[in-house]
Parts: C-alpha cells; structure tokens; sequence
C-alpha cells in the first residue's frame, strides 16, 4: 500500500510513477487525495468541537457544583455531541472507502527500472553458461517424461483435468531431490532459516502481500471458508510478522520455505500449455528478506545472485532481465526475472523473480521495526523464487537429455536421488 502522506505531499510525483506502468492507475490519486482532504477536514472539526465539548462539561460540573442552571449549556452539548457522532460515522465512511481504493493501487516503480509497455522491453543484464548443443533433435520434456514413465499428463487429466501433473518413480523422486537440496542450499549456504507455513492462508494474510483483493479471480478459494490455496510460500511466510513491531537488531531476517503453489490462471492458449510449463499447481521453494529500508536494494542483488546460484550449481544456461515498469509486479518497485533456457522449447523459461517490494507489504500487514532513535518504521520486504520447480525441472529435462533416450542426473542432485546418475526407460 503506498503512503498516504507521500500521494498527499507528492501527488504529481506519485502520478508520474504509476503512469509509467501503463494501467491508469494515475488517476486514482486525485480520488484518493480528494478523499484524504475530506477526512482531514472532518476530523480537524470533531476534534475542534470534542475541544469545545471537553471545556464546557467542566464549566457545566463547576454549575452544579454550585447549584446554579446548567439545562442551556447541556442542551448545547446534545447537539454538539450529535454532531460529533455523526463527523465519527463520516470518517469511518470515508476510512473505508480511501482503504478499499489504497489496496487497488500498484506500488511505485524504483527510479532504476526502465520505462516499457511490456515483456517486450525488459532490458537484458546478464547470461550465464552456453545452450546445449545435441548431435540429435531434442526433445521436449512431455515426450521425454513419457518415454521414461517418469510424467504421466493423461492420468493427471484423468484425476484433476488439464494444467496438472503426475510424477512417477525416478520423477517423482527428482522432484523431491531437487526440493530437498534447494532448501539445504538455501539454507546452509544462503544463511536462510526453514520454515514450513500452513498451505491454507485467510483472508488478511492476502491481502497483507497484494494477492487480494486485485487478483481475487486468480486464486482457488475454499468454498465453505474464507481460505485460499497457497498461490506462492510468499505469501504465509511473509506474513509470519504481520502486526509486530520488530527489533532493529532482528534485522534481517531471511526465510525460506516449501509450498505447492495453486493458481487458476493458466496461461493463454498455444505451445506453453503443454506439458508443464503452465499449470495450475507446481512446487516452489521461496525466498523472502526482512530488511531495513537502508539495506534492501543490495539485499535485492544478494536474492537474486542466491537464485542464479541455483541454476549454476545445476550447469544450466540462463540469463537475467530486469522488468520494465509495464511488466512489473503488483507490489514489486523492481523485480529481476531469471530465464532459464529449455532446449526442447528452443526458448528462455522465466524460473525466479527476484523483487524487492520496499514497504508496500508492510504498510499492508503492519510490519515495522523500532529502530535506534525508538521511531517505528516500515520494513522492507523482498520474496524471491529460489526456484520454481515445474520450470526448472523441464530445464533438467530438456537440458541434459541424451542420444540413447536417457536423463543424466545433475552431479549436485546424485546424493539426493541415492545415488542414480541416470534415468532410463523401465
């Protein structure tokens, strides 16, 4: 949520930001600041005749106190009294409507990002390592999987309809090796504590990092309850502090975790929706940072060297590409996405972003940390794919295919499928 004192001191500054990411939302602000004009009038009133109220009940006491009239100045105070409730129930009004229209606004792109429409623009910042290159055709990882009877897309359909899938034998063990040894990455290596949140989060908790109430149609929601599945470990584990004031020597505080992700939306039709690369619910291990405002955008870079780590220890080409402000997140100011390659597709697989949301889901969730001078701040608060499993495993796949039809196991991942090196037809 942005700062309601920054769209009152800077409402053109706030306009020319959003305005850069295309969506209208711009226009927004001079409802919000009309309605923050209001609120500030209303309450500088109530608070002018509570003053007023306040001195006359001691006049009125010391009246009594005498045994002298006091009807004319009480009947004066019902009314200002009723006055005063009903200023009460108008900024309780406008409270409400200037919050619902605050969630539906986007967070400012950092200064850093560049200006763009789309994907399209997002400049490169980097490649690592070189593309395969087979001295066969190569194939893309449906056909490998079912060759293998490792994935098995027609009994996932068969058991919960397109975009799912069905992990079998050595590839539902991969799957499990390549969750396990990212979080020992991650955590022996990276310096981020495990956790394993609950997979069923409420309402608040979604709305603390931006999923609700603007993307509400993306979500699976319990029909009885007012509970969605996990759409990312983002969203319970950053909201681990929600409602606490933190100490600044607790800062930072990294986390990851382990999640299925489920989400409705799966893409638009054409190649992509095949196999695994869109679906509805896939595995991820996520990153998120506690930070001091200070630190953040160097604890950005830090992240998202953590998630390229991944993909160097697993020998797989990709590049980095920064998201202009027309492609930027909901709540990210500026976001990293690494593309991982996937020979079968012949194309660049988006397998981690990387986003740095400054104090856009604090201010949602009410995370702040009382720092030297015993001011309460905002954290900043940054989540980072560290990775994301579906993606990455068609990279193992399409990447390390071989001439005979077999898989060769990354060295990295060996210890963690007991020791097979390859995947081979049954």
């Amino acid at each position: 949520m942005l700062d309601i004192k920054l769209i009152r001191e800077k409402p053109d500054f706030v306009r020319e930001r959003l305005a850069t990411r295309g969506g209208g939302d711009e226009a927004r602000i001079g409802e919000i600041a009309a309605l923050d004009e209001q609120r500030r009038k209303l309450v500088a009133e109530g608070d002018a005749l509570k003053a007023e109220r306040n001195k006359v009940s001691k006049e009125i006491g010391a009246l009594k106190s005498k045994g002298k009239d006091a009807s004319a100045p009480m009947s004066a105070m019902k009314q200002v009294g009723e006055r005063i409730s009903a200023i009460d129930a108008e900024v309780t009004g406008v409270d409400a409507k200037l919050h619902e229209i605050l969630l539906m606004v986007p967070n400012l792109p950092h200064e850093s990002v560049a200006v763009g429409k789309d994907s399209a623009d997002n400049p490169e910042v980097r490649r690592w390592g070189e593309a395969p290159k087979f001295a066969f055709p190569a194939q893309a990882h449906w056909d490998i999987g079912e060759r293998l009877g490792i994935l098995d897309f027609a009994r996932a359909a068969k058991i919960s309809g397109s975009g799912f899938i069905l992990y079998k034998g050595a590839g539902a063990r991969l799957e499990r090796a390549l969750i396990n040894w990212l979080l020992d990455l991650h955590t022996r290596e990276h310096g981020f504590t495990e956790v394993s949140p609950p997979f069923l989060i409420n309402r608040n908790a979604m709305i603390g990092t931006g999923q609700l109430p603007k993307f509400e149609e993306d979500m699976y929601r319990l029909r009885d309850e007012d509970m969605y599945l996990a759409p990312t470990a983002e969203v319970p584990v950053a909201n681990i502090h929600r409602e606490e004031i933190l100490r600044e020597d607790q800062l930072p505080i990294y986390y990851c975790a382990y999640t299925p992700c489920f989400r409705r939306e799966a893409g638009a039709a054409g190649k992509q929706t095949r196999g695994m690369i869109r679906v509805h619910q896939f595995d991820k291990v996520e990153m998120i940072k506690f930070v001091k405002p200070e630190t953040s955008y160097a604890e950005l870079e830090k992240m998202t060297a953590n998630a390229e780590r991944v993909l160097q220890l697993l020998g797989l080409h990709y590049r980095v590409v920064l998201l202009c402000t027309g492609d930027v997140g909901f709540a990210s100011a500026k976001t990293y996405d690494i593309e991982v390659w996937a020979a079968g597709q012949n194309a660049y697989l988006e397998v981690s972003s990387c986003s740095n949301c400054e104090d856009f889901q604090a201010r949602r969730a009410n995370i702040r940390f009382k720092g030297a001078d015993g001011k309460n701040r905002f954290v900043h608060i940054l989540n980072g794919s560290g990775t994301a499993l579906a993606r990455l495993y068609v990279a193992v796949l399409e990447t390390y295919q071989q001439a005979d039809g077999s898989v060769k196991i990354p060295e990295v991942l060996i210890p963690y499928m007991g020791g097979l090196k390859e995947i081979h037809a049954a």
